[in-house]
């Protein structure tokens, strides 16, 4: 199997972009779909209005109904073919991204992804989670392609909520953990091959930039200020992250999050945060060293990521739902398999419990 990496088209990173939107619509089409929460059309839809004004473009707002389920992503493709749409934009979070990113892939259509928040790696990646309508995950969509153009408003995302920032180092914080686990398996990456070291690499370094500026970022944050170490968090958040683990390859870390997105009582938790705790039980599961699992603990704690299963709702981890979780993790359609040795359910089940004791003794430790 050959090794691949692949990427967006284009990244743009800097304070004010979503108001040059129009520009970078312009060079794909002519009719666009701009896909939006009611409160991002508030907060944001003056600026992209702005940003088509003087060009022989049209354009049309839609809003998102909450969820990136088949039902969303078939319905916003009967909102576009009724309006021959040729280009479409995803304007807000990471399920929006989802859908925008699925229904471009049905229609082969271009598609620009404007994040307002720095909370997941979706916005880079040819890759749509497909949710139930109840918020369970019910599929990964691989997509033909990366999005065109992936556009982050630094000045924007630095006065979104801290917590959506902070949850985006927990998604981050996996994309090397998982992506070494991966090569060491000499599994599959999600550029229909093997990675290349250019993809480890690139996790990398994402790793390193959380821990060198993490804190940092969250403080500045907190201010709604936009310092470089914002800057560089964004960047680990969105493009190193999605570039990571996109070509270096995923493992149980975002397994784990899959399963306990079975359980009724982790729905309100992001996704960041529920990955977070899904690393510490990787470490735990791949008995990696102290010193690093600490590293992972402190880091955790010092920017409010989730270190106990009651810090994503679990208040009680009875075994049976332990191994439901375990059970998800370790299917055939998910990514457990590509730890770098065998691994079953009461292996994966054991290892959160062990991590939730860990997470336990660190947080009192800090108390």
């Amino acid at each position: 199997m050959a090794r691949t990496f692949i990427s967006p088209s284009k990244y743009i990173q800097g304070p004010g972009e979503l108001k040059n939107l129009g520009t970078y619509a312009a060079v794909l089409g002519k009719k666009i779909l701009v896909l939006i929460s009611p409160n991002g059309l508030k907060r944001f839809g003056a600026d992209i209005e702005a940003s088509f004004a003087g060009k022989d473009m049209t354009y049309i707002f839609e809003s998102f109904n909450g969820e990136c389920s088949k039902k969303e992503i078939n319905r916003i493709i009967d909102v576009c073919k009724a309006n021959d749409i040729d280009c479409m934009v995803g304007v807000g979070g990471g399920k929006i991204f989802d859908t925008i990113k699925a229904v471009a892939y049905y229609l082969d259509k271009p598609v620009i992804i404007c994040p307002t928040i720095a909370a997941t790696d979706a916005p880079c990646s040819a890759l749509s989670v497909i949710y139930t309508e109840e918020g369970a995950v019910e599929e990964y969509l691989f997509l033909k392609q990366n999005p065109n153009v992936v556009l982050m408003d630094s000045a924007v995302i630095a006065k979104s909520p801290v917590r959506l920032t902070v949850s985006g180092m927990g998604d981050a914080l996996a994309t090397y953990i998982e992506a070494r686990a991966s090569y060491k398996h000499d599994g599959p990456n999600f550029a229909g091959g093997k990675a290349l070291h250019t993809g480890i690499a690139l996790a990398k370094l994402c790793f390193d930039t959380l821990m060198s500026d993490g804190v940092k970022a969250k403080t500045a944050l907190e201010v709604g200020a936009l310092t470089p170490a914002v800057e560089a968090v964004i960047e680990a958040n969105t493009l190193l992250s999605g570039l990571g683990f996109e070509s270096g390859g995923i493992a149980a870390s975002h397994a784990i999050h899959n399963g306990f997105c079975s359980l009724e009582e982790c729905h309100h938790y992001y996704h960041g945060e529920k990955v977070a705790f899904g690393v510490i039980s990787q470490l735990v599961l791949e008995n990696a060293p102290e010193e690093e699992l600490n590293q992972v603990l402190d880091f955790c704690i010092a920017v409010g990521l989730p270190v106990t299963m009651a810090e994503i709702g679990v208040t009680e981890p009875t075994w049976e739902k332990l191994m439901q979780v375990a059970t998800i993790a370790c299917g055939e359609a998910d990514t457990a398999r590509n730890m770098p040795f065998d691994v079953d359910p009461e292996m994966v089940a054991n290892a959160i419990l062990g991590a939730d004791a860990i997470g336990r003794k660190a947080l009192a430790k800090k108390a």
